[in-house]
């Protein structure tokens, strides 16, 4: 049986009620809220993280007062000093979740401590002081509940929350900040994908990596995306839709996407992931479908991958399917590999469905949540 990971782990630590966290971050008023016309014309044509809401939350960090300055204010630009920190040097972390509504009116979010506990880890590598769970969860209860209206019901939407935090203290020179900012915004979204369950197709690229040994790939800062655009760029100038990128060190083994970790469906049944060595991120979605798969008697392996194993299980049948998975896209099905040296297209078979329906419907309350991981928000308003 597979040992929970240090951050499962601490997910599965108890946390208070929505109720006993609200009023946490306090509500700021707000004279300028999007019109009734204005939000009928966000909600009824969804992007994804195109659109904000009209609050945010915001909590500031100084090393005299820690976490200070709770409120839930409206959104707008925020004013930042030329010199300052996250500018010049990169200290910025980040989160990536959603809120859904349930057929009844309520609200939930999918395993938010989860998502506290890794951006504390991505805090604990940029050197950025930890915030402590119970602020991260009301951070987000508040903001829902005061920007309610703005969760959408229609099948595959949400809200999308980007938590994140920055140094903001003004200086230049090479140390950690004494100033810090947390805030969370929120964007009504549809499918991060447009055409939804449609197969994507992967460039394999073999010049740039996102992550080395010792470096950050397994936290969500932005230098780590910022690393993974230019190959993005390349490949959608190609005509493919992501970057499958290969460890540093071997320039061999599967690693991860740009933001999407990956899974191997096998012929026999079983399912292979790229074991986290430091340069993955060990994300949400991808715990969940390990633990989705182990309690259905699914073999499920996390190992080194080498690309060449890939290949030649596609070549041979041995491989069966392939799919990639993230909090934004949930789950897509991969259709085609390629590199400078062979073009390989992927089936696309009935197991990556099954696991995005499972997943989904239990996100939207339509299975049984066996596991505990929603979290209630708000009742029906």
């Amino acid at each position: 049986m597979r040992q929970p990971t240090d951050l499962e782990k601490l997910a599965a630590q108890p946390i208070a009620g929505a109720d006993g966290l609200a009023g946490t971050f306090a509500l700021q008023p707000h004279d300028a809220v999007a019109s009734d016309e204005e939000h009928e014309r966000v909600l009824s044509n969804l992007g994804f993280g195109s659109d904000f809401t009209d609050y945010m939350a915001h909590a500031t960090w100084t090393a005299e007062e820690g976490w200070h300055n709770k409120v839930v204010e409206p959104y707008g630009p925020l004013t930042l000093d030329p010199a300052g920190a996250v500018l010049h040097y990169g200290q910025e972390t980040f989160e990536g979740m959603k809120a859904y509504r349930h057929d009844d009116g309520s609200i939930w979010t999918f395993r938010p401590t989860y998502n506290a506990a890794r951006i504390n880890m991505s805090n604990r590598r940029l050197a950025i002081p930890e915030l402590p769970h119970e602020d991260f969860l009301a951070s987000i209860v508040d903001l829902v509940r005061a920007d309610a209206r703005w969760v959408p019901s229609e099948p595959g939407t949400s809200l999308y929350l980007r938590p994140f935090v920055f140094a903001s203290e003004s200086f230049l020179g090479v140390r950690a900040a004494a100033r810090y900012e947390y805030i969370v915004i929120a964007s009504p979204s549809g499918a991060y994908f447009k055409n939804g369950l449609q197969p994507i197709e992967l460039w394999v690229d073999r010049e740039y990596h996102r992550a080395g040994p010792g470096g950050m790939g397994d936290v969500k800062t932005g230098g780590n995306y910022a690393s993974s655009l230019l190959p993005k760029v390349r490949a959608a100038q190609a005509g493919y839709d992501e970057v499958l990128f290969l460890d540093a060190a071997t320039n061999t083994n599967v690693d991860e996407l740009g933001g999407m970790n990956v899974f191997i469906v096998m012929a026999d049944g079983s399912i292979r992931t790229p074991a986290l060595t430091g340069n993955i991120l060990p994300g949400g979605t991808r715990s969940s479908i390990i633990q989705l798969l182990e309690s259905q008697g699914t073999p499920i392996s996390e190992e080194t991958i080498s690309l060449q194993s890939v290949l030649d299980g596609l070549a041979s049948g041995d491989v069966a399917e392939m799919f990639a998975c993230g909090t934004a896209a949930v789950v897509t099905p991969i259709g085609r590999l390629a590199s400078d040296d062979f073009d390989i297209e992927v089936p696309v078979g009935g197991t990556t469905t099954a696991i995005y329906d499972e997943l989904t419907a239990i996100q939207l309350g339509h299975a049984e949540d066996r596991f505990g991981w929603l979290y209630k928000i708000a009742d029906a308003s």
